[in-house]
């Protein structure tokens, strides 16, 4: 009996210390998140002052009107979400696709293709090459592919799904498939992909969250302003706020201009986050569970 009250007890402290310290990693990135939303809804003279902590002081919402009445915004979020949407799309046909190629035993060659794959995750062709390619020989300049073709498929996401496909889908399923005359798309259609519903989850947030935070190739390749994606959007509106601040505006100080961007900092941040939070909550469910199969098995 002491020895399982001891054992109980050593549970007990095992248990409140890993509580204990998961408590402090959620307030740790929960607060962040938390203090972004208030000072962007706080006075700009309370964050300057360092009196928003917590909740928002002298609730001010002149941020989110300067935001939104910049039309240039709308056009951003309209191009990120065209961006997301097809990029997303080709991102799951063809890592589904890659991933169920290699997963099958009978593909004479697979393990070859598997180092080729491998192989561009080490090595790459450096900026200037690149640029050279897509402009001169592919016409992947100033246009959507651009955005989304490049970045067609993630290796390291294909392995993920491939580990998946080869621990999760029964063997035996394709071989009564290939019994009842189903060829390999007929499979990967009908049986597959029904049953590959967490791991695409996964793979649709990766690719979404990548679609949607990416700058650097618009920087690169796009010339056009009414291409630009939000994130592009909203840095050359704070460029242009600060190069206005300096210049003295046109009937207000310096210092309102410079507290009004301070605010519009913190709008942005939550106005250029708010559909990947919205897109979270509709994979959570599978999320879990296809990183863990997907992941550690195999």
């Amino acid at each position: 009996m002491e020895h399982i009250k001891k054992q109980a007890w050593g549970d007990r402290i095992f248990d409140i210390t890993i509580y204990t310290i998961l408590t402090i990693i959620t307030l740790g990135t929960l607060y962040p998140l938390i203090y972004i939303v208030s000072a962007s809804l706080s006075d700009p003279m309370s964050i300057v002052k360092g009196e928003v902590w917590l909740l928002p002081k002298n609730l001010n919402l002149d941020a989110y009107r300067k935001v939104f009445q910049n039309s240039d915004i709308l056009m951003g979020y309209r191009n990120s979400l065209i961006y997301l949407v097809v990029g997303t799309t080709i991102n799951i046909v063809m890592t589904t696709m890659g991933a169920y190629a290699l997963s099958r035993k009978d593909l004479k060659g697979r393990n070859v293709l598997a180092l080729i794959f491998t192989f561009t995750l080490l090595f790459n062709g450096g900026l200037i090459p690149t640029y050279l390619v897509f402009k001169n020989m592919l016409g992947l300049y100033n246009n959507l592919w651009v955005m989304v073709i490049p970045s067609a498929i993630s290796v390291w996401n294909m392995i993920i799904m491939r580990t998946y496909f080869q621990t999760a889908i029964p063997n035996e399923l394709h071989e009564a498939a290939f019994i009842d005359g189903c060829n390999n798309i007929r499979t990967l259609v009908s049986i597959v992909l029904p049953l590959s519903m967490p791991i695409i989850a996964v793979m649709t947030l990766y690719y979404g969250v990548a679609h949607w935070n990416s700058y650097f190739t618009a920087l690169i390749y796009l010339h056009d302003s009414w291409r630009q994606p939000l994130q592009m959007v909203i840095r050359s509106i704070l460029i242009q706020e600060d190069m206005y601040a300096m210049a003295g505006g046109e009937g207000e100080s310096i210092v309102e201009q410079l507290l009004l961007i301070e605010g519009m900092r913190y709008a942005v941040i939550v106005v250029s986050s708010i559909p990947m939070l919205l897109l979270y909550p509709m994979v959570q469910k599978h999320f879990v569970k296809g990183v863990m199969v997907g992941a550690v098995k195999g």
